[in-house]
């Protein structure tokens, strides 16, 4: 029985059952170009495997309603919801810096969009439920194993406040599904404010149907930003935003510590949220090379690239609005990027190093303690989460530091600008910590952490996943007892790699 995270009061007065979710389905009266209606496959004997409440609370459901019977046929796409108009949108994109002229939903199906009773709108999405017109040769299945690295990774993303769509619920199935072995099939519902990506846009560029990309752009512009609509300048203000908000999206990737792994323009959400997760990865030992995704031979979404890359698909985005926004125009955005990236990027470093006012030469000292990680190969999250600790006494040697670094005589230069550089603001130790714990998290989906979860969960016990998804909704907090979760992956462990299969 799953037990209701909210009063008795606030469920009746402001909570729906599935019959009364109150649908809407904007992206559904857009002309058929822009998707395919269709149904979702049947999926055999579906079982819950995890619900998430929080998550629940966005479209006014309550929790108990995870313990009807027929919830998991609800949530595998057997049945639908009343009001729901199933779908599968249409996308294309550059995938590894290369164009694919069609992608679109090959495996999910965007039921409809629930308006809450705040007025919020959030797309309700099953991924993992069977084939589209867009699946190529793909089977239209997920598997067990990636919808929970996803369904742990969104909400993770979400605790550390950085923008992503959400997860709702797993309901797995015994059907099996291949991969690189024999797995079994698994539905992840996901939801967004939108479920638009650059992409969206880049299909009708490339087959020249320009008129559809103004349609597109009315559409997002009037759902999401209407603070530009009826302006003469809302195509370029429109691009704008995008290009702001990509650049604070891949700032709080890189402080962090996160890596993506597949930056494909279709798996860029227009809203600057953090999108169709697959073989991601938290960087353990610092090293800006890290590569998350053994398909990426190349090394084009390595996690010092992402900024980068960031910037391409933003460019390619642009060419795609070309046919609204003048070259010139889009050309002075994009020449913003870099800086509205490092202006936010160092804001944010600043503040993991518990530093509350702007100076010169803050950059460098980031630059430096990173490059000295990266010699020691100190874990990226459990050393910023370390320093704040940090005693800046005159006389303190901050031995507990110190002695992580291979080079101590290179720490103690380092301590001696860093202890200056606070004295300098007048800062108070006890009051540091308290802001640097919460910017530098505890936890974070360490690859073994949701490895253990899987395996469990391959055995029909759901208990780890539940037990990580609480434990991610709080990463800054010190969590009694969960101390073990905030450990690297044990050195005897093997390297789990991870692919885009993922």
């Amino acid at each position: 029985m799953v037990k209701c995270a909210y009063p008795e009061s606030i469920q009746s007065e402001h909570m729906n059952t599935l019959e009364q979710l109150n649908f809407d389905n904007t992206f559904a009266r857009l002309p058929d170009v822009f998707h395919s209606r269709l149904d979702p496959t049947p999926l055999p004997a579906p079982y819950l495997v995890s619900f998430n409440a929080d998550a629940a609370a966005l479209i006014d459901m309550p929790a108990d309603e995870a313990a009807r019977p027929d919830f998991a046929e609800y949530f595998s796409g057997n049945r639908l919801p009343p009001g729901s108009e199933p779908l599968a949108m249409l996308y294309a994109g550059h995938q590894f810096g290369y164009y694919v002229p069609q992608l679109g939903d090959g495996r999910a199906i965007l039921l409809g969009e629930i308006r809450n009773r705040a007025g919020e709108t959030w797309d309700v999405q099953i991924k993992g439920a069977g084939r589209t017109p867009y699946s190529r040769q793909g089977d239209g299945r997920a598997v067990l194993r990636s919808s929970i690295r996803e369904y742990l990774c969104s909400e993770a993303m979400h605790g550390l406040g950085i923008p992503s769509t959400r997860a709702l619920c797993i309901v797995g199935s015994d059907v099996p599904v291949y991969r690189e072995t024999r797995e079994t099939a698994a539905v992840i519902t996901r939801l967004a404010p939108s479920h638009v990506r650059f992409g969206s846009f880049e299909v009708f560029y490339y087959r020249q149907q320009y008129a559809h990309i103004a349609t597109l752009a009315d559409y997002v512009i009037a759902k999401h930003f209407p603070h530009l609509h009826g302006l003469a300048d809302k195509y370029v203000r429109f691009l704008q935003e995008v290009v702001t908000r990509t650049a604070h999206l891949m700032a709080q990737w890189q402080a962090v510590g996160f890596a993506h792994g597949v930056m494909n323009t279709d798996n860029m959400s227009i809203l600057g949220l953090t999108f169709d997760y697959g073989p991601f990865g938290f960087m353990e030992r610092y090293d800006p090379a890290f590569i998350c995704n053994h398909s990426d031979t190349e090394g084009r979404y390595a996690f010092h690239q992402q900024p980068q890359i960031g910037l391409w698909n933003l460019s390619a985005l642009a060419q795609a609005l070309t046919p609204l926004v003048a070259e010139e125009e889009s050309s002075a955005l994009l020449e913003n990027y870099s800086a509205i990236f490092w202006t936010y990027g160092t804001a944010l470093m600043r503040q993991k190093l518990g530093l509350s006012q702007a100076q010169e030469g803050d950059l460098d000292l980031v630059i430096a303690l990173l490059d000295m990680m990266q010699d020691s190969q100190l874990d990226y999250t459990n050393l910023f989460r370390d320093l704040g600790r940090f005693d800046s006494a005159p006389d303190s040697v901050n031995e507990m530091l110190r002695d992580q670094f291979v080079d101590r005589a290179a720490f103690n230069a380092w301590a001696a600008r860093y202890r200056t550089r606070l004295h300098g603001e007048a800062s108070v130790d006890a009051e540091r910590k308290a802001r640097m714990d919460k910017v530098n998290p505890k936890y974070v989906l360490r690859n073994h952490l949701a490895q253990t979860a899987i395996s469990q969960a391959q055995q029909r016990d759901f208990s780890e996943v539940d037990r990580l998804l609480r434990l991610l909704r709080a990463p800054y907090a010190e969590q009694p007892g969960m101390e073990r979760y905030a450990l690297p992956a044990p050195a005897e462990m093997p390297r789990i790699e991870v692919s885009c299969s993922s």
